[in-house]
């Protein structure tokens, strides 16, 4: 089984989880991060870069692909984030920013089906979010999508696993030192039938011992490639050549 960057972001469909993310919104940034600011500018800068409408960031989280659009390509960018508890980490992050990237971004409180984009952008970028959508709201993600970019628009999705893995496996995030106090966490994933259980545990340490934990779990439904691609291609999108990482699949919007 093929794992997906663990670094989890919100649904940008529906209001379901739009409370979700309250424990992981902490921790997530001096965690994962710095780690997860290197592979999105892997992953999808090169196509950024290349964007002269608009880039949209799907489940934007904490905002690392949002930063990196804003800094290698001059496009707009359009941040969907609708779980508060994520979106007041990002909304802090793009205050940091010069005025002159800050103009050039707007952020979304509102699922993407709901946001009223249409035309923005001639990039997007699903980024650790697929995995954790149920079958029915990964499905009605496409058709927003396909409004929201201009025909020809590059669509990069992170995939979901494709299977559920045989038995738990255990990360271990690095730990951290913020001052007089140590942050770690570990990630386990466990099959339930035809869902993966994800469940993130959190730590904070002083010289004296544990101060507090804290843990949240999160669901991800696996879905082969051939399926994701199927169901992209019901909403106008073709497939595009393989990308060096099997892990993004790029898919094009058609001429309408």
């Amino acid at each position: 089984m093929r794992l997906i960057s663990l670094g989890v972001r919100s649904d940008p469909v529906t209001r379901g989880q739009r409370d979700s993310y309250a424990v992981t919104a902490e921790f997530y940034d001096v965690l994962q991060a710095e780690r997860d600011a290197a592979r999105v500018l892997d992953l999808y800068g090169e196509d950024v870069e290349k964007a002269r409408i608009g880039v949209l960031d799907v489940g934007a989280g904490t905002g690392r692909v949002t930063v990196m659009s804003l800094a290698t390509s001059q496009a707009s960018v359009h941040a969907v984030e609708p779980t508060r508890s994520m979106r007041t980490p990002l909304m802090t992050r793009l205050a940091s920013l010069p005025s002159a990237q800050r103009a050039r971004v707007t952020v979304h409180p509102h699922p993407l089906g709901e946001a009223g984009l249409r035309g923005v952008a001639d990039v997007a970028v699903c980024h650790n979010i697929i995995a954790c959508m149920q079958p029915t709201e990964r499905r009605a993600l496409w058709p927003a999508l396909a409004k929201a970019l201009v025909p020809g628009g590059v669509l990069l999705v992170q995939l979901p696993p494709a299977d559920v893995p045989p038995r738990r496996i255990r990360r271990v995030l690095p730990a951290q030192r913020v001052g007089r106090h140590e942050y770690g966490g570990r990630i386990d994933m466990s099959p339930a039938v035809n869902r993966i259980r994800t469940r993130f545990h959190y730590w904070v340490r002083s010289d004296e011992g544990v101060l507090r934990e804290d843990d949240e779990t999160f669901w991800m439904w696996p879905v082969p490639r051939a399926d994701v691609v199927a169901e992209l291609e019901g909403s106008g999108f073709v497939a595009l050549p393989p990308r060096a990482d099997p892990a993004v699949l790029a898919v094009q919007l058609k001429p309408r």
